[in-house]
């Protein structure tokens, strides 16, 4: 059998990160961080496939976020999920790097066709 994808979900909000892990974690190994620090720290010491993000949260923005990660990780796959987006918001995720911009509030099969589409081999 196949090792799962692992996904790292980041969001500093225990509804949304416990909602994406347990929409996630019947297809994949989800790891959850509550900020940019703490998931960066996964990223260095776990193999990671793709990571969810928010854009809007203390310490280190989604967008500094992702910019951080396609600084040491270029090929790692990135998701934005947000309550707080703008069309501005999601040109800028996507010049960055993001492979996917979701709006909050979303249904549970369109986080899991965004995770397929980009994972998929």
């Amino acid at each position: 059998m196949p090792k799962k994808k692992t996904v790292l979900v980041v969001d500093d909000e225990v509804g949304p990160r416990e909602t994406l892990r347990m929409i996630l974690a019947p297809f994949y190994e989800v790891h959850t961080a509550s900020d940019g620090e703490e998931a960066l720290r996964l990223l260095a010491g776990k193999d990671i496939d793709l990571v969810t993000t928010d854009l809007k949260r203390p310490g280190l923005s989604g967008i500094e976020f992702l910019k951080e990660i396609k600084r040491y990780w270029p090929n790692m796959e990135v998701i934005i999920i947000t309550a707080y987006g703008s069309l501005a918001d999601a040109k800028e995720a996507i010049h960055y790097g993001a492979g996917a911009f979701i709006s909050k509030p979303f249904l549970p099969q369109e986080i899991i066709s965004a995770v397929e589409k980009i994972l998929q081999p």
